[in-house]
Formats: C-alpha cells, structure tokens, sequence
C-alpha cells in the first residue's frame, strides 16, 4: 500500500467510531481498521447466544427468554442527556438520519434505602417526598437561582462570581442540607465524586442547568434518551458517514501492529504482512498496551428480568444513581435499565446493568447494594474489566488513545474524552453549537 494516511483508526468502538467520523467529515483521509469481525470493540452490543457464549462458554440459551435475535445488550450500557455532548455530537455530523431515538422514562435516586424521582426544577423540588418542608423551600430557592443563572446578564449572578466561588461555597449561601447536596451533585450534576465541591462553581451550575433544560427537551420523565435497538448502532451510524467522505474500514484485520520509526513516531500500522503507512494512529488502549496505565477497574452485573426495577413507577427504561456517601463507598454506583420498549430485549423482557468503580476484587458482595433493588432476575451474569489511560505523549509519538469507558450510566465523560482527543488530533476545538431540534425522540411507549 503506497498510499499514505492522515489517520489509521483502529478498534471500532464507539469513541473511535465517532473520530473517524468527525476526522472524515474534516476533510482527512481516514483508514479504520478493527481485529474483531463486529463492530463496537469493548463497546458492542451482543445477542442471546452471543452474551451466552461470552459469560457462560457455550450458545445454549434456556428457550424460556425468547429469541435470540431480538435480544440487543449493550456492553457499555449509557443514556444520553437530550441536550448533552453526543447528541450534539450527532447532530453537527447529521448521524441522527441514521438512527431512532426514544425518550427514557425515568431518572432516580437512591437516598436512605429508598429509590426516589430525581426532583430537577424549583416546582420538582416542591412535590419531592426526599425533602422536608423547610429544605424544599431552600431547595426551591436554589433552583430558582440556577435556572435564572445566565453567563451573560450580570443581574442573574447575584454579586457572585461562579468562575471563582466554590460549589461548596455557592450550596453553603443556600444552606442545604447533605442528602440534599448528595443528590443534586450526584444525580443532577452527575459527578461521580465529591471532589466537585472544591471546584469552580460555574461548571456544577453548568451541569444542573444541562439536566433541567434535557428533562424539558422532551416532557418526559427523564432527561435522557436511548436508541432503538441500543447503542450498538451508533458505531455503524458513523461508520456508514465516514465512507460517505471517503474513509476505508476494514473489520477481522488481524495485529494490527503499529509501526515506529527511530524517533518514536508512528508511521503506519501492519497487518496480514501489508504496512499502511499514516501521519497519525488514533486507538483504544488495547492497541497500545505498553502506553497506558491501568487506574482503575469497573465491576458490574448484567441482568435479565421479566419486569421493570421495583418503585421507579414502572419505567421500561430508567436510571438510578445511588451516591457513594449513601452506601459509604468512594464512588458512585449505577443501575441501568432497558427493554423491549427500546427494542433491546423481546417483549416482556427487561435488560439491567449495576455498575460501579471496583474497590474490592469481589463483585458479587460490591455489587449487592445495587443487585438487592432489582427484585427477582431470570439470569445474572457478573464481570470486571480494567480502565486504562493513556500514558504516552502524543506530541512525540503521533499516538492518540482514548480512555477505558466508566461505570456510569451515561454520556457526558465518553464525550468529554472525544472532544479534548479531537482538539489534540486536528488542533482545533469541535463547534457544537447547533440547532438541538434536528434530533427528534419519540416519547410513547407503543
């Protein structure tokens, strides 16, 4: 192959699927290859028979959970925010004509035992049985200030200035109580620890405003929303836009090695014998083992059931965040549920994930805070994997690795780390401002 790069992607997973995507659309030529025969890396989406063979070592499914094919479990299981990153994401890139979303039904909270609708407006907060009679009105009050928050009227600061005061600082002018402050950090502002407190309050205002104005986009009871068929089409969705400007991809290339020059520059990637030369190498850490570092691993179940996760008014898709404080944990763990209504299971029958960030080597006990709210299961398969980041530095070695997925139950990290590798690779910052109306989600349950 004599012909050079500006790009060699390799792992298709969703990540990688979106920056070969936006690179093409830039004008770069890109060549995306995969050592899996599917698409999605670490991020697929597998069948009855599929997850069988992968969790239980055979494709014997008990006949009793239906069809195979109408089964579609996502391994990194994540809702988008209505307004968020990737839907903006999509959006600019016009991805969306590829793909059917629908609204997600519910977002809870866990708080002393119980599962409770995260409250996200000043009425919200109101009605919500999690706080007493005084606390909502200070909670009120707070949204209020939130909702009113506007970067570019001075009037709506209230003499504060969010890039310098803490969020600690901002919450302690409002006088809120912990659990009140646990769920607005954690299942509002979606932080998965409590170091946000100490950080500029302007990004945690930032973020709650995110979640209001998502939970508005549709009416529905959560601010997010999902696929039909699962996340497993996204990769292809920016797949097929890759080829339509011109970009190769090529699946079930084996190695995949890629080649260094003297200098420690990459210059291509060998597979089968045949060297492509490219300027760049964008990957997942499993390419480049010997330039990541392991920081972490993500413990989770996956389950199936035959009904949605008790006391969240019987959503057929809902998240539930239950705060690291809650169950006295450094970090936050999550439940994520799915079903036939997104064409993800066969009717009747409901996906759940628990996931968190392992601080013990035993799944099964680590995980059992969240599994205990799922009620009965039909089957339940555990599994930990290993997070990585990169450790190189892509100024001297033209490698650009993405981070391992987390255990949350959404999008806004994923996205974060796509857009600071785009501004790494091309030099300049993705523009998302775009009209959110391009991207339609069906809110009916039929």
């Amino acid at each position: 192959m004599d012909e050079e790069y500006d790009v060699i992607v390799l792992g298709t997973g969703l990540k990688e699927c979106i920056l070969s995507g936006l690179l093409s659309v830039d004008g770069l030529k890109v060549l995306h290859m995969d050592r899996n025969d599917y698409y999605g890396g670490a991020s697929t989406s597998l069948n009855l028979i599929q997850l069988w063979k992968r969790f239980r070592g055979n494709d014997k499914p008990p006949e009793q959970l239906g069809m195979s094919k109408e089964y579609n479990v996502d391994m990194i299981p994540k809702f988008m925010m209505a307004n968020g990153g990737l839907v903006r994401v999509l959006i600019h890139t016009d991805v969306t004509k590829y793909l059917h979303f629908k609204a997600v039904d519910g977002s809870f909270v866990y708080n002393k035992g119980k599962i409770y609708k995260v409250p996200a407006t000043d009425v919200e907060a109101l009605k919500s049985p999690l706080m007493g009679l005084f606390e909502k009105r200070r909670a009120r009050k707070f949204f209020i200030y939130v909702q009113d928050y506007d970067d570019k009227d001075p009037k709506s600061h209230e003499g504060l200035d969010l890039t310098k005061v803490t969020a600690r600082e901002l919450i302690t002018k409002y006088g809120l109580e912990d659990d009140t402050i646990d769920f607005i950090g954690h299942a509002l502002a979606l932080h998965f620890d409590d170091s946000y407190l100490d950080g500029p309050a302007f990004d945690f205002v930032k973020k709650m405003k995110l979640y209001a104005e998502s939970l508005a986009r549709f009416q529905g009871g959560s601010p997010y929303i999902y696929p039909l068929y699962g996340l497993g089409e996204l990769p292809q969705a920016f797949a097929r836009l890759s080829a339509v400007y011109g970009g190769t991809y090529m699946l079930n290339k084996p190695e995949c090695k890629v080649e260094f020059d003297g200098d420690g520059k990459a210059y291509g990637v060998t597979s089968e014998g045949e060297t492509a030369k490219c300027k760049k190498v964008v990957c997942d850490p499993s390419y480049l083992p010997n330039k990541v570092q392991k920081v972490g691993k993500v413990a989770r179940a996956v389950c199936i059931m035959s009904h949605p996760i008790p006391n969240t008014h019987d959503s057929h898709s809902a998240q539930v965040i239950l705060p690291q404080k809650q169950l006295g944990r450094k970090s936050d763990m999550y439940l994520f549920c799915c079903s036939y209504a997104h064409n993800v299971a066969p009717k009747g029958k409901f996906i759940a994930f628990v996931s968190t960030e392992a601080e013990t080597d035993n799944p099964e006990i680590e995980l059992k805070p969240g599994i205990d709210l799922l009620g009965p299961v039909d089957e339940i398969f555990y599994e930990t994997y290993d997070r990585f980041i990169p450790a190189n530095n892509h100024e001297t070695d033209n490698c650009f690795i993405s981070m391992s997925y987390d255990a949350s139950t959404h999008f806004e990290s994923t996205v974060a780390d796509v857009l600071a590798m785009y501004s790494n690779i091309t030099g300049k910052a993705l523009d998302l401002s775009v009209d959110l109306s391009a991207a339609s989600a069906s809110a009916d349950d039929d």
